[in-house]
């Protein structure tokens, strides 16, 4: 366990967080900093985190789980699956995201692609934490929340 006062009030298990990769060129830099900030948004939101899978693939592996689980026929950024058993009151969840993707939008938004996978690693975790981001006010509250945890990342990779 980690536990880190400056950052959140409960210890987390970071082994409950584990990245993998369909893609063999794919590596995530900066995994444990990463489990920190994600572990703070679990503590910071009030949500017990279980277990949190994230899958980094290729745009058509992501296309086949849109068609295959939500019927839905296009490319996208990420798919977050909240599997918790509504018994346990805590959080297991899987998180995909296209690489490709991340990298398409950061070319669009003109930021780095690595800020780019963080915020969108962030925004997954955020859906998770039972935020939203269908109407304009939930957009700008989870934009808000991604900026929170960008910035917290920035500051512990300052150190």
């Amino acid at each position: 366990m980690v536990f880190c006062y400056e950052f959140w009030s409960k210890p987390i298990n970071m082994q409950k967080i584990v990245f993998h990769s369909t893609i063999n060129s794919f590596r995530l830099l900066n995994k444990k900093k990463i489990r920190l900030v994600l572990a703070s948004i679990f503590n910071n939101e009030g949500v017990h985190l279980e277990s949190l899978n994230f899958v980094f693939c290729t745009d058509s592996y992501l296309l086949k789980i849109n068609r295959d689980f939500l019927n839905h026929d296009f490319y996208t950024d990420i798919i977050t699956f909240d599997l918790s058993e509504e018994a346990s009151g805590a959080v297991t969840g899987e998180v995909y995201i296209s690489i490709a993707r991340v990298k398409d939008n950061a070319l669009k938004l003109g930021v780095p692609f690595n800020e780019e996978l963080l915020r969108v690693i962030f925004h997954g975790s955020l859906h998770l934490c039972g935020y939203k981001d269908k109407k304009k006010s939930e957009i700008a509250e989870m934009r808000q929340k991604e900026e929170q945890y960008l910035r917290l990342f920035k500051k512990l990779h300052s150190k």
